[in-house]
């Protein structure tokens, strides 16, 4: 009886009666430091929160309860929302450059990285108390770095890299009064972003410095990174980088990987067997994002301008694009519904969210948002790294 009515008095956003949080998610509004707040069983909007800062590149994570979700500014402050009262539940100005961030195993910790001053903070996800400050020093002279690529991976460790540096660090934060530093130098010149495999095992960068990437597997440290895709990145024919592309939304479908390609027209599909080059799958333009289905059946694709008005899906199976899709202006991002019948994409220029079904691939109902780029549901509190 107290449980209920602990969340009656709480739940507002659906006019005071209990609600769950697992089709619960938010549109982050990048021109109006906002975001909307929705619900993906009637695919609707719920409410509004506002004053969160610069949003102009911003990520979310969620506290493992799905009630609350941490948002990360490019302002460097880290805003604490909460889906069910609709309302702003903390906020700190953590540093004056920060790139995104992510939350502990045991959801007890969110960790920023930082451009300015270079370096991870780490945060009580309960209180925003900071508790840990780890500067990214590197070569002589006192330099720090700026951080990039910081996922959260088993073991209670955060594993991030240093693109001033090239070098990759795995953080210990299982006393988090006294965390442990693993640094793993010489990985390659300027990584730009990474991901973690959907099992925590495989850390991955990506290399805007040289052609290639750099491989961590975390079963196995003392063995150190390991180079692999000689010829990925930008390769003989050299591109103008109109926006790098976002590894964190690799697709990983069964044994397949596939790999927006930098400074190229093309997906890279990878055997993570060996990690090996398949094949190429030439696409409209650069991309951005390259995600998949929950299934793995389908990866869809976004692009950078000047063609991100295009989004092509990909068939895992015939490893060809199937369908091109054209939004409109401005497509930042992509989010799969959690059993990944539907997906929502969001159009920035034109200040719409577009939600297609994943089997016709025909569009179901457009949005009205104010300049919307990342959209996060919150089944992401129970996947590693996201």
């Amino acid at each position: 009886m107290l449980l209920w009515l602990a969340l009656s008095g709480c739940a507002s956003l659906n006019g005071g009666a209990v609600r769950g949080t697992g089709d619960l998610g938010v549109i982050i509004e990048r021109a109006d430091g906002a975001v909307s707040l929705l619900e993906t069983t009637g695919n609707s909007l719920l409410g509004r929160v506002s004053g969160l800062g610069d949003l102009s590149h911003a990520s979310v994570v969620y506290s493992r309860d799905e009630r609350y979700a941490f948002v990360f500014g490019r302002d460097g402050g880290l805003s604490k929302v909460d889906l069910l009262t609709g309302r702003l539940a903390g906020r700190v100005m953590q540093s004056g450059n920060s790139i995104g961030g992510a939350i502990s195993q045991d959801g007890r910790w969110v960790a920023v990285s930082n451009y300015t001053p270079g370096g991870v903070r780490i945060f009580d996800a309960e209180t925003l108390e900071l508790k840990a400050d780890i500067p990214s020093f590197w070569g002589e002279g006192g330099k720090r770095s700026k951080v990039v690529g910081l996922v959260d991976a088993p073991g209670e460790k955060f594993v991030f890299s240093l693109w001033d540096a090239g070098e990759i660090w795995v953080v210990d934060v299982s006393d988090i009064d006294a965390p442990s530093i693993r640094r793993f130098r010489n990985i390659g010149r300027n990584p730009y972003d990474a991901l973690i495999t959907p099992d925590g095992r495989y850390y991955i960068a990506g290399l805007f410095g040289e052609d290639g990437m750099a491989l961590l597997d975390l079963w196995n440290l003392d063995a150190g990174v390991r180079r692999i895709l000689p010829d990925y990145g930008k390769g003989e024919r050299k591109l103008p980088v109109y926006k790098m592309p976002h590894l964190e939304g690799w697709a990983i479908a069964g044994r397949l990987a596939f790999v927006p390609a930098v400074g190229r027209h093309e997906v890279l599909v990878i055997d993570t067997e060996d990690w090996s080059l398949k094949r190429r799958i030439p696409v409209h333009g650069q991309p951005v994002f390259v995600m998949a289905r929950p299934d793995g059946r389908q990866v869809w694709v976004n692009f950078a301008v000047p063609r991100n008005d295009t989004v092509q899906v990909i068939d895992t199976q015939s490893l060809s694009v199937v369908k091109t899709l054209k939004p409109g202006k401005g497509v930042l991002h992509m989010e799969f519904e959690p059993r990944g019948e539907q997906v929502w994409l969001s159009v920035r220029d034109r200040s719409k969210v577009q939600i297609y079904d994943t089997a016709t691939l025909k569009l179901l109902r457009e949005l009205s948002v104010r300049t919307p780029s990342g959209i996060f549901f919150t089944d992401r509190a129970h996947r590693i790294g996201l």
